[in-house]
């Protein structure tokens, strides 16, 4: 089923702010450069001499009036700015690959459980292209796919309704919450509050991922907090853990509801997951494994 006339204009007017933005990051970079020397009272550098002139006529170099250094394009994503502002609450679509396991439809059963204001769909026999356009018509903000081998969670897709990313991780280490030793009950109507450690917000990257994870879960209360949901990451390995936590005095008791397990991100896409022809955004590559840190 191919994007109605209305999603691939939509698709196509988002493409092309993104190419603005990315043309002005561009000159922001080089604004940025230019005030950078006249501010330390240092020469301007060589590659950009040509073009100062003209950079002093596009931006206000007075630090009063803004300046380059105070006004970076593109800090809110343009596909996320609803939801971080709150204008858009999440609504998550959880389903999964086609002919799944026992083991997997648990766990998107506790997947479903586990996020506020989320509904589990059975695949059935449905084409990608049909789930994306049934959860878009039903209004969801994302759409999460699972994926298995032999029996045992492997994948997992986050798909941001209507247009776009989606995002791709592998699964490890994954334990269900009956394999816990005696979870206790939580009502999955209540947000959790969201814990990401080890996140470098000076990479885009990890500010990306940290969006994505973020617009999975409504905005929680500023007290009462009666689970958390922690993102640990380590060497780029995105280790998840679901508590639930209880105070007394001045002791917190935390007590592991499950489910839990390591993810690992190896690809972003610029459009829906019915889109196989979507730009890619980030992709892991081979040679990256020795690489510096990405998140």
């Amino acid at each position: 089923m191919s994007l109605s006339r209305r999603q691939v204009r939509l698709r196509r007017e988002y493409l092309y702010r993104r190419s603005l933005e990315g043309r002005e990051r561009e000159v922001y970079e080089k604004k940025r450069k230019v005030a950078e020397a006249l501010a330390a009272g240092k020469p301007i550098p060589t590659e950009l001499r040509d073009e100062e002139a003209e950079l002093r006529r596009l931006d206000e170099l007075d630090p009063s009036r803004g300046g380059p250094l105070n006004r970076a394009p593109g800090a809110l994503d343009d596909e996320y700015a609803r939801s971080l502002t709150g204008e858009r609450q999440a609504k998550v679509c959880v389903s999964t690959s086609r002919d799944p396991s026992s083991r997997l439809k648990q766990f998107a059963k506790e997947l479903k459980h586990m996020l506020p204001n989320s509904t589990r769909v059975n695949r059935g026999n449905a084409r990608v292209s049909a789930l994306v356009e049934a959860t878009r018509r039903g209004e969801f903000t994302d759409l999460i796919l699972v994926h298995e081998t032999r029996g045992q969670p492997d994948g997992l897709v986050v798909c941001h309704l209507p247009l776009g990313p989606t995002t791709y991780f592998t699964l490890e280490n994954c334990v269900l919450r009956h394999d816990v030793d005696t979870p206790p009950k939580y009502s999955s109507d209540i947000a959790p509050h969201l814990i990401f450690h080890d996140f470098d917000e000076t990479k885009p990257l990890a500010r990306r991922l940290k969006t994505v994870l973020t617009c999975l879960f409504p905005v929680p209360k500023s007290e009462g907090h009666e689970r958390l949901c922690t993102f640990y990451n380590a060497e780029d390995r995105i280790s998840f853990r679901h508590h639930a936590a209880s105070r007394e005095g001045k002791e917190v008791e935390l007590k592991e509801l499950g489910p839990r397990f390591e993810m690992r991100p190896y690809m972003i896409k610029l459009g829906t997951l019915d889109q196989a022809d979507a730009d890619v955004e980030w992709v892991l590559r081979p040679y990256m494994n020795s690489a510096k840190k990405v998140i």
